[in-house]
């Protein structure tokens, strides 16, 4: 979900501004999504890397996270209408105790919702999660006493963040605002078989119009795979 900062700028807006935009463009995405039958949603909401921003924006962005968060936990209808179960993937453990506190309710609340995900990932970047996952693989065979096992692509995708939410094989991963570069996002998940679409819109602008011509073309490559 890229964008956020340029946008507030062209607008003569607040940083801060432009995250909170952010956010409604991810609720506005999420039901389009919904209502066009797709039943998985991963969002980039927060890399490892963004705490080397400047605290005044950090601490911004974990008070607008926290408040979005507990603003689903009160408002939830748009998750409960469409049966949505939100996981909030990557290392938590470095979010403020507050935000810790959001998340576990948020998921709890969900946790029986069993028509859709919505993976947040925050925060989050895939060599962590690559780290992670094979850490978990080695971690599963000492228990299970084989230690002379080999760690193969099998184990390590079992492993993996969003594997373990039980999110399916990434079908198109989407960067906004014009940036060439997946940034260190499911890095591993869009290796095999997964469209990779570039969009020029910031991503508060971004929308169904700009969704549609990426479903579409979507689906002509694959009826083109399945001739």
């Amino acid at each position: 979900m890229d964008g956020n900062r340029r946008y507030a700028r062209m607008h003569s807006k607040e940083v801060q501004e432009g995250h909170a935009e952010g956010y409604v463009a991810l609720r506005r995405m999420l039901e389009i999504c919904m209502r066009l039958g797709i039943r998985c949603v991963s969002a980039y909401s927060f890399s490892i890397e963004n705490f080397k921003r400047s605290p005044k924006e950090v601490e911004t962005l974990m008070k607008l996270a926290e408040e979005k968060l507990l603003e689903l936990c009160e408002h939830g209808e748009l998750l409960e209408t469409y049966g949505v179960r939100l996981n909030v993937i990557g290392k938590t453990e470095l979010l403020p105790e507050r935000v810790q506190a959001a998340v576990k309710k948020v998921e709890g609340l969900t946790r029986h919702n069993d028509r859709a995900i919505l993976n947040l990932c925050m925060p989050y970047t895939s060599r962590d999660e690559m780290t992670t996952a094979v850490q978990a693989a080695v971690q599963h065979s000492l228990e299970v006493g084989d230690e002379n096992s080999v760690i193969t692509e099998k184990d390590v995708d079992a492993h993996l963040m969003t594997t373990v939410s039980g999110s399916p094989p990434l079908d198109i991963l989407i960067r906004t605002s014009g940036v060439r570069r997946l940034s260190d996002y499911l890095l591993w998940q869009c290796s095999e078989n997964t469209q990779i679409q570039f969009s020029s819109a910031y991503w508060p602008d971004f929308g169904l119009w700009d969704f549609l011509p990426i479903l579409l073309d979507f689906q002509r490559k694959m009826c083109v795979q399945h001739f």
